[in-house]
């Protein structure tokens, strides 16, 4: 089962998250660079925790996301669920 690269969980389906995000990118017709493939619930997490402008400029690698201080209380949250139930993520 694939791994996710945020919370290190084994999921049955992950998604790819772009490190700096299209918007960023897309209309200056910019590679869109690097991405990773991240759980659904991390995936929300970081888009509502983080502005399209934070993850372009302070958190565009996995580590600074995961060494956040708002993301690694999720984080210690999220590993403790179980990968197949459907997470509600709030502001």
């Amino acid at each position: 089962m694939p791994q996710c690269e945020l919370c290190q969980r084994d999921c049955p389906k992950l998604t790819e998250h772009h490190l700096v995000p299209r918007q960023q990118t897309k209309r200056k017709k910019r590679d869109p660079g690097p991405t990773t493939t991240i759980c659904a619930p991390c995936h929300r997490q970081v888009h509502v925790l983080f502005s399209n402008k934070e993850l372009a400029q302070d958190l565009n690698t996995v580590e600074r996301l995961r060494s956040h201080p708002n993301m690694q209380k999720f984080l210690g949250w999220i590993r403790k669920q179980d990968p197949y139930k459907k997470i509600r993520t709030y502001r």
